[in-house]
């Protein structure tokens, strides 16, 4: 298979995936202590987990706002499903936890839409599974990033919306990685190293404990715990991969902040969504890594 053929093939997969991710940002983006909402904002009950973000009983003119909610239902919030006991509280203090929960908000939506538009979702993840393609060829740990991409498309897109990276993502995000990495070096031909990816999981996710212990009020929990799938996917390429991804993270979190605090839009208290510059610093190391090996 030629790479054109792979890279179009993990675009079109991106696409659809990011598609279907929108439901699941809207579920996921409540803050943190609050149950994942099982109503949209009308409080018509909503069913699975993915899909667009709309909602058909919210379509019809007048629709009554517990419409479909069933018994108990609370506009919005689920009681039993939220597992997430240590959640991302950003970088800084004395925040503001909103800043950039807009962001990926869709200003035209159409009568019943609720959360992020698909089409700018699908476009991002797309982009992103593509650029992964282009630069890991036909090597068999690139079904590895088309499977972890779209968990981390969607973490980006709740901790930029309420600062907030659910254990129920970034657990399994951890032990997804480890596990399909260590199946894919079993495979001829791939180009990285499993002992590597275990200890770089280790290493970036101690070292991220070590800055929540000196500051909790500036690391969340919740970015120690995706540290360590981002040091496992960093790891496989080796350790350079690994300090390059790690920098790249704090130089976007640094850059972002700083371009808040230019506009006035934040202070250097501030807290923000770090979450994301941790994910976009590992895509950067993935990339060199991958081209390099």
């Amino acid at each position: 298979m030629s790479t054109s053929v792979v890279i179009a093939v993990a675009a079109l997969w991106g696409a659809v995936a990011g598609a279907l991710l929108p439901r699941a940002v809207y579920r996921f983006s409540v803050p943190s202590g609050e149950a994942w909402r099982d109503a949209c904002p009308g409080g018509h009950r909503i069913g699975a987990w993915i899909g667009p973000a709309r909602c058909g009983a919210c379509d019809v003119p007048d629709a009554g706002a517990g419409a479909g909610t069933g018994k108990g239902a609370d506009r919005g919030t689920g009681a039993d499903l939220d597992l997430d006991k240590d959640a991302d509280r950003g970088t800084g203090t004395g925040a503001d936890p909103g800043t950039g929960a807009d962001l990926y908000k869709d200003a035209d939506a159409a009568p019943g839409a609720y959360g992020p538009g698909a089409p700018l979702i699908a476009v991002a993840t797309a982009f992103v599974c593509a650029a992964l393609a282009a630069a890991t060829d036909t090597r068999p740990e690139l079904a590895v990033w088309l499977l972890l991409t779209p968990v981390a498309v969607l973490l980006t897109v709740v901790d930029f919306r309420v600062q907030r990276l659910p254990d129920v993502l970034t657990l399994p995000l951890a032990g997804a990685a480890l596990v399909l990495l260590g199946l894919v070096a079993l495979v001829p031909e791939h180009a990285g190293d499993w002992p590597t990816a275990l200890w770089g999981a280790l290493a970036l996710g101690g070292g991220y404990f070590v800055l929540f212990l000196i500051n909790p009020g500036g690391m969340g929990f919740g970015d120690v715990k995706l540290a360590v799938g981002m040091g496992a996917v960093l790891g496989w390429y080796g350790w350079d991969t690994v300090m390059l991804g790690t920098f790249a993270g704090f130089l976007f979190g640094a850059l972002y902040g700083g371009a808040l605090v230019v506009v006035r839009r934040a202070g250097r208290k501030t807290a923000i969504a770090f979450g994301p510059f941790l994910i976009g610093g590992a895509f950067v190391g993935l990339l060199v890594g991958a081209y390099a090996a």
